[in-house]
Parts: structure tokens; C-alpha cells; sequence
């Protein structure tokens, strides 16, 4: 079992940067994958960007892609989300996933991929 806890949201004005991070614990070694995901109210939850362990690839949604930058930590179990140029539509709760080998793997930005989540930090971009 793995749990991840995110942290650094906030309030910031358009054009603005934060850095999320998200932390793992428990069974880290099968944390190969990890992902962030965001959703607003009355939209779906949209992955927004992914990384593979050893930051061998990372994949981006066009909404984000040039702004946001993922990367991880492997001796810290961290993994960040720099988001710069920040816009009103970034505004929504932030999640942090991450997967076991076992669960099927549908893409690097499909929630489906993913069996582990933290519980969410809000970014406000007004």
C-alpha cells in the first residue's frame, strides 16, 4: 500500500508560479509511475502531467504543456509539479497518483492507470 500526501497550493495571481509536491510512503518501490491531475467543479478530472521513475519520459496535457514542469525526487519519495505563467482556468484541486505493477495500465494521463491518490490541494489563479 502506498500513501501520498500533496502539499504547496494556494492563492496566486494570473502569471503567477507554485510548486506542488506530493510525497509517497508506504511500498515506494512500486511507484514506477506517477501522475498529477486536477479537476474544477462541474468538469472531469483531467491529467495534467506524468512521469516515469528515473524521469526516462514525462508527458503533458496541451493546457499545460511549456508552463508546468514534473519531476521527482527518488531518494526524498517526492514528486513535484512546477507551475509557472499560471492562468484563471489552472484553478482547481490538485491530485497526486501513483500506481502498483498490477493495476492495468490505460495511458500515463488516464485516472484509470491509477490506484493511488492523495486527498487533493486546492491552486486558486485570480
Amino acid at each position: 500500500h502506498v500513501q501520498l500526501v500533496e502539499s504547496g497550493g494556494g492563492s496566486v495571481q494570473p502569471g503567477g508560479s507554485l510548486r506542488l509536491s506530493c510525497t509517497a510512503s508506504g511500498n515506494t518501490t512500486s511507484s514506477n509511475r506517477m501522475a498529477w491531475f486536477r479537476q474544477s467543479p462541474g468538469k472531469e478530472r483531467e491529467g495534467v502531467a506524468a512521469i516515469v521513475s528515473g524521469a526516462t519520459s514525462t508527458y503533458y496535457s496541451n493546457s499545460v504543456k511549456g508552463r508546468f514542469t514534473i519531476s521527482q525526487d527518488n531518494a526524498k519519495n517526492t514528486v513535484y509539479l512546477q507551475m509557472n505563467s499560471l492562468k484563471s482556468e489552472d484553478t482547481a484541486t490538485y491530485y497526486c497518483a501513483t500506481r502498483s505493477t498490477s493495476s492495468s495500465w490505460y495511458g500515463p494521463r488516464d485516472d484509470r492507470s491509477y490506484n493511488y491518490w492523495g486527498q487533493g490541494t486546492q491552486v486558486t489563479v485570480s
